[in-house]
């Protein structure tokens, strides 16, 4: 899905009300989806497809689950290879190199590697002085692909439960120490993450995927869901409040996936 598998990004040009699902204040509400655009329905697929191949007939009868023209889906395709998101061989289109590693992102984040947790922290502190915005940017985006917080400028920790090789720019500007909390580590946990804001989201894609109808409503609420687990802190079950939802949303967006691979054969066929 796109990172929008990538991160399957929600193919839908409206928002989507869900029947009983809540607010994060437990009120009555509506669950606001991105809208559909036709390069998230391509890039969505791909992402979600091992391996991340298809022909274009495949990706424009998929596009058309959603109410997306052929011609429309084929200017996406166009426009995607010149981006350098896709790359064409053949009849076929496959994902870049580039794109292959935010799969592989997102293939973690349903199903994250953990070890046994002893208490520690992993703590990385910013060494290079005079970054230029781009070295920023690019920190930041590797802190937040390794689920690590901030806790000032330049500080970030995490509990030391999860098996991940770091990037070289997370190497590179940072000291890397390992430490423990004086206080209550559930409480800095807290402070790190919105722990019950998204642990409310978690529940109304839950119950938005039970109530989807349809291959493309469920492909829709699957979408933020596979998006909404990449921010899952995943953190130690001690440190997590009661009844935790990660593990429900990930089950839920599993049975989809097996549902939409096994849909997804005959829109390959001639």
């Amino acid at each position: 899905m796109d990172d929008t598998r990538g991160t399957r990004e929600p193919p839908d040009t409206r928002d989507r009300s869900v029947p009983g699902a809540t607010d994060a204040d437990g009120a009555p509400g509506a669950l606001a989806l991105r809208p559909l655009t036709a390069r998230s329905v391509v890039l969505s697929t791909l992402l979600g497809h091992h391996p991340p191949q298809l022909p274009a007939r495949a990706l424009v009868r998929v596009g058309a689950l959603f109410g997306t023209a052929e011609g429309t889906i084929r200017v996406a395709l166009t426009r995607m290879v010149a981006a350098g998101d896709l790359e064409q061989r053949g009849g076929a289109y496959r994902l870049t190199d580039r794109l292959l590693a935010r799969q592989a992102r997102q293939d973690d984040s349903r199903a994250p590697r953990t070890r046994s947790w002893d208490g520690g922290w992993e703590i990385a502190v910013v060494t290079t002085d005079r970054r230029a915005a781009p070295e920023r940017a690019a920190l930041r985006q590797a802190m937040a692909a390794l689920r690590l917080a901030e806790l000032r400028e330049g500080t970030w920790l995490r509990p030391a439960n999860l098996v991940r090789p770091r990037p070289s720019v997370a190497a590179e500007q940072c000291a890397w120490l390992t430490g423990e909390p004086e206080g209550d580590p559930a409480r800095l946990a807290a402070r790190l993450w919105n722990l019950d804001g998204w642990a409310a989201r978690a529940r109304l894609l839950a119950a938005a995927l039970d109530g989807a109808d349809g291959p493309a409503e469920r492909f829709t609420v699957a979408a933020a869901s596979l998006r909404h687990l990449l921010t899952d802190p995943v953190l130690p079950a001690r440190l997590l409040p009661p009844d935790w939802p990660g593990a429900g949303l990930r089950h839920r967006y599993d049975a989809f996936e097996r549902d939409f691979q096994a849909l997804l054969p005959r829109y390959a066929e001639d």
